[in-house]
């Protein structure tokens, strides 16, 4: 009797199991992203895609599927990836109705800023309270901490270049970027381009955008992490706490100045909101700023740094271009000024095209679907799901861009409503990255007295340096494989 009941428990185990396996199944195979285009496995899991993250190949290989299925292709059981201008600008329109994902909570776990909320009245009173100092006028009174920090930064590659018959200019676009973004959050830099040494807050620049990605792409670890300490995530921890602590002490030594010296105090990007004033009542708490300086630190350092790297690289390799960005720069004084730079149109064209093949953050910018729907690239997509659109993708669309792989500025004379529709380097809409003019203006003027200073920089190929170093990773931020870049100033 007892062996026929086991047998009969088996049999229900059984059938219990089956029937999960079925549901399971059918829930799959019903799932309205199974009609979407893409590999048969994207159905039923998202480990591929997770592999290809955690090895910094996630933007290559959703390019490969548009490039085999076309400009909408699922990705996972739960998300779809689009590469199509008119389906870009619907996600990320300036309404907002598609909203941040969770992934973001998951990227810089604890407190929200500016850039991981998904809370959409936190972002519009945050973004309206910051934006004013960061805008093309309000960055006109910081002009003069920027060039300085340019002018040392192209010092410190000529004495390289001098000691070591080369310089890397990878690692001093990163301290001149890092000094910027301090000195504009918190009233003084890192002092990196000071030292000229490498501390352990540029280290923990270098991790960052791998730990996040890690965090959010597998966030059942921060769980597990809780009760049995993984080291890789232990150290992302750590460095956030790190750039947490050095953001604290930094805004606490800037407020004591400002309350010691009022209104002449020297301004930052954040300072304003220390307290209310007669125009704008309104102000951020001390956490609050704390956190947004640690995202303007983290967006403002080493998304600056890479497309600048980039730009050095490409141009000293193709000489025709150079010598037409040189004589366009021979047209300026010889003290000339960011103001001055501004007007220049084939730089501008270099910078954009950089912009276009070099996007700082070329991975897809996760969006969730409304409630009633989209309809994205002639395909209905259900409310709820994870869509995005990444700048590697939609800034190599051969329909968009005639021969996508070729650095070719001059694209850029008159670009099509394709291309400036498909042109996402810095996000779009109402999340479009704050920091955006800043960038330019670091880009502008930091191409513009290097190539015053050294027009005859070429590529080295001292100290085994070649084009392989320059294959990018890509985690959250694209970034040479090899953190170098070793050019000789002649």
């Amino acid at each position: 009797m007892q062996l026929v009941n086991g047998v009969q428990n088996y049999e229900l185990v059984a059938i219990a199991i089956g029937v999960t396996l079925l549901g399971y199944v059918y829930s799959v195979l019903s799932s309205p992203l199974a009609k979407l285009p893409g590999p048969w496995y994207t159905k039923w899991t998202e480990t591929v895609l997770k592999y290809n993250v955690v090895k910094g190949r996630r933007p290559k290989w959703v390019q490969a599927l548009h490039e085999k299925y076309g400009p909408i292709v699922r990705i996972s059981p739960l998300e779809v990836s689009v590469a199509e201008p008119s389906a870009t600008q619907q996600i990320y329109a300036v309404k907002g109705e598609f909203l941040k994902s969770p992934w973001y909570n998951y990227f810089i776990p604890g407190l929200q800023n500016v850039f991981s909320t998904t809370d959409v009245n936190y972002h519009r009173r945050h973004r309206r309270l910051l934006a004013s100092e960061i805008s093309e006028s309000g960055l006109v009174a910081h002009r003069p901490a920027v060039e300085s920090k340019v002018r040392l930064t192209i010092e410190r590659m000529a004495e390289e270049m001098e000691e070591r018959g080369v310089a890397d200019v990878y690692r001093w676009c990163l301290y001149m970027a890092t000094d910027v973004i301090g000195e504009l959050s918190f009233g003084s830099s890192f002092r990196m381009l000071e030292t000229k040494e490498e501390n352990q807050y540029i280290r923990d620049l270098k991790s960052i955008g791998f730990a996040g990605g890690l965090r959010s792409t597998f966030p059942f670890l921060m769980k597990i992490n809780r009760f049995i300490p993984l080291p890789v995530l232990k150290a992302g921890m750590e460095i956030r706490d790190r750039i947490r602590e050095y953001a604290t002490e930094s805004l606490k030594r800037h407020y004591r100045q400002v309350e010691e010296e009022g209104d002449s105090a020297k301004p930052t990007l954040l300072s304003k909101l220390y307290r209310a004033s007669e125009n704008d009542t309104d102000t951020l708490d001390f956490v609050e700023l704390r956190e947004d300086a640690m995202s303007y630190i983290a967006a403002g350092s080493d998304t600056t740094t890479n497309t600048l790297t980039y730009l050095l690289w490409i141009v000293c390799k193709r000489p025709e271009i150079k010598k037409k960005l040189l004589a366009e720069l021979q047209t300026l004084p010889s003290d000339f000024s960011e103001q001055d730079v501004r007007g220049l149109a084939y730089l501008d064209l270099v910078i954009q095209e950089t912009l276009r093949l070099y996007a700082a953050a070329p991975s897809g910018l996760p969006r969730v679907v409304p409630p009633g729907g989209a309809t994205l690239a002639g395909r209905f997509i259900p409310g709820g799901y994870t869509v995005s659109a990444q700048a590697y993708s939609m800034h190599r669309n051969p329909s968009v861009y005639a021969d996508p792989l070729k650095f070719d500025p001059e694209r850029w004379i008159k670009p099509t409503r394709a291309m400036k529709d498909s042109f996402v380097p810095f996000g779009g809409g109402s999340r479009v990255c704050l920091g955006l003019h800043l960038a330019r203006m670091e880009l502008r003027l930091a191409t513009a007295r290097f190539f015053t200073r050294f027009p005859d920089a070429k590529v080295s190929r001292r100290e085994g340096f070649t084009d392989e170093d320059m294959e990018p990773d890509m985690y959250f931020l694209m970034a040479p494989r090899k953190k170098r870049c070793l050019i000789e100033l002649h």
